[in-house]
């Protein structure tokens, strides 16, 4: 099964830089919306997901004419407030962000979710699309992939690498680097991004596996070093920095994303609805640029039916990852 990415994603990248946002009549005269809607942030406010959701949320209120209010859920890696998402009234006036931890690498290492990534939803669109960034202690003697991968192989378990729990999306990455390697790299899981953080820049731990827009300020300045991205093209933050496909490991060369979705069966002419609304302000010029200061990427022009179709694919990409690693949380 092949997956959605690079070459397609640069392309609708660049068809949605053009055009400042109109404003179409999302809020003309009809039943929907006549009331706050909730969007749901199964995380903690300050994180990745949570600012992609609140840079979006005040655009999208207003092209629909009704605030559109953050409400953060978070817990278990997203599942709590991301099952609470799936079991609300399908009434457009509940919706999610999702993100690649909880429809994709939750699902793939557990089966005791509160909720079907695949069919407890109504997908709409992407949010953004994150490149991820193989990261490096500034403490550990390496500048580049190659001296890594040098210095891995001449010191097998030597080095620790961190992530934001087991069955991570840095978990799974970094032990499918692993195995494409051959590296010996011990895994010490952290209950969430922040305290692992704390050890990389002290040193504690030497390499993590975390989105650009998490690292992005540490990197430019030096207290961390980045030796590889996922991303479809080399990101203008760290023009030095090679893929992953360009270092000849396509696998591992997949951005992470947040998006949008409602409970399974909302309405069709909502959906519609949203995902317009959603099209209008990605093709904003405000909201490019501060897409660009975040280190986030514009979205393909992805609709409802191919986000869905994006999810089933990722979802067994890391399934077969967590069952080649015997990853399993329940």
């Amino acid at each position: 099964m092949t997956l959605i990415r690079n070459r397609r994603q640069v392309l609708g990248m660049a068809a949605g830089a053009a055009g400042a946002m109109a404003c179409p009549a999302f809020s003309q005269a009809r039943a929907w919306p006549n009331r706050p809607i909730t969007l749901i942030v199964p995380f903690p406010p300050g994180g990745a997901v949570d600012i992609s959701a609140r840079a979006v949320s005040d655009k999208l209120g207003k092209l629909l004419g009704q605030p559109v209010v953050i409400d953060n859920k978070a817990g278990a890696g997203g599942a709590i407030g991301t099952g609470i998402g799936a079991k609300a009234a399908p009434d457009g006036y509940t919706l999610v962000v999702t993100s690649q931890s909880t429809h994709v690498v939750n699902p793939a290492v557990s089966s005791s979710l509160p909720y079907d990534a695949v069919n407890d939803f109504a997908y709409i669109t992407l949010i953004d699309r994150l490149p991820n960034v193989l990261v490096a202690s500034a403490k550990l003697p390496v500048k580049n992939f190659a001296e890594f991968v040098r210095y891995a192989k001449a010191n097998p378990g030597k080095l620790n690498y961190a992530s934001s729990g087991n069955g991570s999306v840095a978990h799974l990455s970094m032990e499918l680097l692993k195995a494409k390697l051959g590296l010996f790299i011990t895994h010490i899981p952290y209950r969430g991004s922040g305290p692992a953080l704390t050890d990389l820049l002290s040193g504690q731990v030497q390499l993590t596996w975390n989105n650009l827009s998490s690292n992005l300020g540490m990197l430019q300045n030096g207290s961390l070093r980045a030796l590889a991205v996922a991303a479809p093209l080399r990101v203008p933050q760290l023009p030095d920095v090679p893929t992953f496909e360009e270092l000849k490991l396509p696998d591992l060369n997949l951005t992470s994303w947040t998006g949008l979705a409602a409970p399974a069966k909302t309405p069709e002419p909502i959906i519609q609805t949203l995902y317009d609304a959603m099209r209008s302000i990605l093709r904003d010029k405000e909201t490019q640029e501060i897409w660009r200061k975040r280190g986030a990427m514009l979205p393909e022009n992805v609709r409802p039916a191919e986000y869905r179709q994006e999810v089933i694919q990722r979802i067994q990409f890391f399934k077969n990852v967590a069952q080649a690693n015997k990853i399993v949380l329940d």
